[in-house]
């Protein structure tokens, strides 16, 4: 029901945004000709002009915003993404405007300045209607009105997770009435959902009762009554729902595929898996690592320099890690340790002022000047921009034993940074809380977010105040 919802408030959204953009593009026109200016002066393309690109803008703007992920389902995403989200489709939206109007057909008569008040106007205006439609429905649903009660069959970690969702939610609509589980004493409660017997019981509460849904939410070993529960509840006519009890098997994000009817779960998700987001990845890293050197090759000679006479040895140190399908590649480094044997280096982990480090090195690592030969490693396509940081084959063989889910980091390119790096896990901190944001990346990732990883990396990330 939650998802039905959702497609009539999607339907509802599409038509208000159609609306604020037109809106938007004529009180721009007016503004700037009626409000800066006394009228359109000579030579200037009436209203009526601007209104026929609506044919277009509308119909293109909200084919942005679904691609763009701007329909998303929000419930449980902060309204800063989805404002972000709305900022990213008005500015591509108008990148694309601009590039038809002034570029392919050659139209240079429509204002420019009307252009960026529209731009500017819609963001506000689109953003502003979220706002006070999500704030309308949770008041509403606050009050009590439009609430549809469930009964849950089954008591179970999804049921737990089920009803903790909703009380956390209450903008959704949602009321749960109860349980019903055969190993759960009658009477006992749930952050005050009360269990109201056991799984025989169904026919007769539904009879007795008039609610909206009913959620299955078994346990994994009470799988056996699912098929006769599923024939009463279709029985009695209740719109019903399945809460499969797998995240002890499947903790992540599932996605399913038919397979000629066949229903296919894939316990995860990786959009880097498809090919299109594959090119467009490895495009983004070839072209930004090529601009990474060209850019930053005064710093990288001058590093070179300073390394070389710190302390005798190579200037790039060679460092075996794990990459992408478990396979191995030699990471670049400018050496910031005094050079030691290769045997005892491999062993070795680096800590809290190791006396290995030379004077310059504390500094590169500091800064994370060390880590910029890897753009060659990017360029070679043994890494990415983006992604988790790759780990030596010694400590990968450790952490996959002594920590769950380690190994689905190289399910992608290691990443010269990342998500983890950028929120502030690096150096000596947290490997189960690295893994944790490593793992969310691997399973959103977009080319958006690897911008935002990208931006977010000159702000919080070269300053290493981890380094060891």
């Amino acid at each position: 029901m939650i998802k039905d919802n959702q497609k009539v408030f999607n339907r509802l959204l599409v038509l208000i945004d159609a609306v604020i953009t037109a809106v938007s593009l004529i009180l721009s026109y007016l503004f700037k000709f009626y409000i800066l200016n006394n009228g359109p002066g000579v030579g200037v393309l009436p209203l009526g002009s601007y209104i026929s690109l609506l044919i277009f803008i509308v119909p293109g703007y909200m084919v942005l915003y679904y691609r763009l992920g701007v329909y998303t389902p929000r419930r449980a995403v902060k309204r800063r993404f989805e404002i972000f989200d709305i900022i990213k489709a008005n500015t591509v939206g108008m990148a694309l405007l601009i590039i038809v109007l002034y570029m392919v057909v050659r139209e240079f008569n429509f204002s420019r300045s009307v252009m960026l008040f529209f731009y500017l106007l819609n963001c506000f205006l689109t953003g502003l209607s979220r706002v006070v439609l999500r704030k309308s429905l949770q008041s509403i649903r606050k009050k009590g009105y439009n609430v549809k009660h469930i009964l849950l069959v089954g008591y179970s970690r999804a049921a737990e997770a089920y009803v903790d969702r909703i009380l956390d939610n209450p903008q959704w609509g949602y009321s749960v009435s109860g349980f019903l589980d055969d190993h759960v004493p009658t009477e006992a409660l749930y952050k005050g959902v009360k269990v109201l017997g056991t799984i025989e019981l169904l026919p007769k509460m539904l009879e007795e009762n008039d609610w909206d849904e009913v959620a299955i939410t078994l346990s994994l070993k009470d799988y056996d009554y699912l098929e006769e529960i599923v024939r009463i509840c279709e029985k009695t006519g209740v719109h019903t729902k399945f809460i499969p009890d797998y995240n002890s098997l499947i903790p992540t994000r599932p996605y399913t595929e038919d397979l000629m009817g066949l229903p296919v779960i894939n316990i995860r998700y990786v959009p880097l898996s498809n090919t299109g987001n594959m090119v467009l990845k490895r495009t983004m890293d070839i072209v930004g690592s090529l601009f990474g050197i060209v850019i930053t090759s005064p710093i990288l000679l001058l590093c070179a320099i300073l390394v070389k006479i710190s302390s005798p040895g190579p200037i790039i140190f060679r460092q075996e890690r794990v990459g992408l399908h478990n396979k191995t590649f030699f990471m670049y480094k400018f050496r910031s340790m005094a050079q030691q044997d290769p045997a005892e280096e491999k062993k070795a982990w680096t800590t809290r002022n190791d006396p290995r480090v030379t004077g310059i090195g504390k500094f590169l690592r500091r800064t994370s000047l060390d880590e910029l030969p890897q753009l060659f490693n990017i360029l070679k396509g043994d890494m990415s921009l983006v992604g988790p940081r790759p780990e030596r084959p010694l400590f990968v063989e450790k952490f996959k034993e002594e920590i769950p889910r380690y190994m689905i980091k190289h399910q992608v390119r290691p990443g010269l940074t990342g998500w983890a790096q950028v929120n502030g896990y690096r150096g000596d901190t947290s490997i189960r809380k690295r893994i944790e944001y490593d793992i969310y990346y691997i399973e959103n990732w977009s080319f958006w977010f690897d911008i935002k990883i990208i931006i977010m990396t000159f702000f919080t990330g070269f300053i290493n105040k981890n380094a060891i």
